[in-house]
């Protein structure tokens, strides 16, 4: 049983997101999927579960073990190895979520007196990172959203301060998840450059789906190989699971030593590898589903006026908590599986539905939620 005192903050704390129309809840999926981050239309396809079948078939359903114990077989180096190549990188270490990498990479390089400077609109694992990093007695400075000005304004501020061994992290996010706006990652770069920082980017929302292969917005905007940390995941484009960094040779053995994400986490099991593997195959093997998941979006932000951006995430902005949540039921009665982002994943004030599009869409249904966005919209 609960204590009393408990049930009674538990209690208040749930009426009062019930009262701002915050309460969240799980439901399963129903109609048209315009919500998953399934962005190749990967997750279901015979071949990824056939090569998590053979995966588990040769090397078991789990794996039993953190990496540095008993917990590594061939294909976590394997999949170290394809992703380091596709990335342009000398290595790679393999991570259990994106949070987990985030959160667990920034503290283990930024420590007392050195300093990480966030960009304001980060996903919260970066965000939670960040936070861990100042409880160990970094610095850490947000920056407004995209203001590559302000960064450099926080850095020259910091340097003036900080004691001659401090280092810096710039962290970002390529792709922001829940605006579908870019990072501009050359100009980024430079400012790093001047300043002495290291720079990590999240390219979670960018991998198998932009760039000449796919690689991520660093091939697309012509740093391929050149960023030093580069998180991304497996369970969006590529179909499976887990995350990874792919970084120099010294940058993975730091991380590997000391990120306590890794170290105490047992590895990614054998069925999640396989799927990984040919998730990445046929992410640089079939183009069509990035630029058919890139068209449909354009079509949707060119009908609700929004301008371009290189990603297959629409928001469709609202405001009112209550309101959202409102659209949201309507187009999912239509259909639609369209969900509401509320603060605090968005800012007060501007909760949104978030529209995702993948290769597994057809043209027909983003014709049909243009109608009925524009329908709903109107009233």
């Amino acid at each position: 049983m609960i204590p009393s005192p408990w049930q009674t903050r538990l209690q208040q704390q749930a009426e009062r997101r019930q009262s701002l129309g915050r309460n969240r809840d799980i439901r399963p999926p129903a109609g048209v999927d315009l919500c998953s981050n399934d962005y190749l239309g990967l997750r279901r396809d015979p071949r990824l579960a056939e090569a998590a079948a053979e995966a588990a078939r040769a090397h078991g359903a789990g794996a039993g073990a953190a990496r540095l114990l008993r917990g590594t077989c061939p294909l976590h180096e394997d999949l170290e190895a394809d992703l380091a190549a596709w990335k342009g990188t000398e290595a790679c270490l393999l991570f259990n979520t994106g949070f987990q990498a985030n959160a667990t990479l920034i503290p283990a390089l930024v420590g007392r007196g050195d300093g990480v400077f966030s960009d304001a609109l980060n996903h919260a694992s970066i965000v939670d990172g960040c936070r861990m990093a100042k409880a160990g007695g970094a610095h850490v400075g947000i920056f407004r959203h995209l203001d590559l000005g302000d960064l450099a304004s926080q850095l020259a501020a910091w340097r003036a301060g900080a004691p001659p061994q401090a280092q810096a992290l710039v962290a970002t996010d390529a792709v922001f998840s829940m605006d579908g706006d870019a990072a501009d990652l050359p100009a980024l770069l430079e400012v790093c450059d001047r300043h002495d920082a290291l720079l990590l980017i999240d390219e979670a929302h960018t991998t198998g789906l932009l760039g000449a292969d796919g690689a991520g917005l660093a091939q697309a905007q012509g740093l391929h190989g050149r960023i030093p940390l580069v998180m991304g995941t497996l369970g969006k484009a590529l179909g499976s699971f887990g995350a990874f960094v792919c970084c120099d040779r010294l940058l993975r053995d730091h991380l590997l030593n000391t990120a306590r994400g890794f170290i105490f986490s047992t590895a990614l099991p054998p069925p999640v590898l396989g799927a990984a593997l040919e998730g990445i195959r046929l992410a640089r093997a079939e183009p069509w589903r990035r630029q058919r998941a890139l068209a449909l979006a354009g079509r949707l932000r060119a009908a609700l006026g929004q301008p371009g951006q290189p990603s297959a995430i629409v928001p469709v902005f609202v405001g009112a908590d209550a309101d959202a949540v409102r659209l949201a039921a309507l187009l999912q009665d239509e259909g639609f599986d369209v969900r509401a982002v509320r603060p605090p994943t968005v800012p007060e004030g501007s909760a949104r539905l978030r529209i995702t599009t993948g290769a597994h869409l057809e043209e027909g249904q983003i014709e049909a939620l243009i109608q009925a966005l524009g329908r709903l919209l109107d009233h």
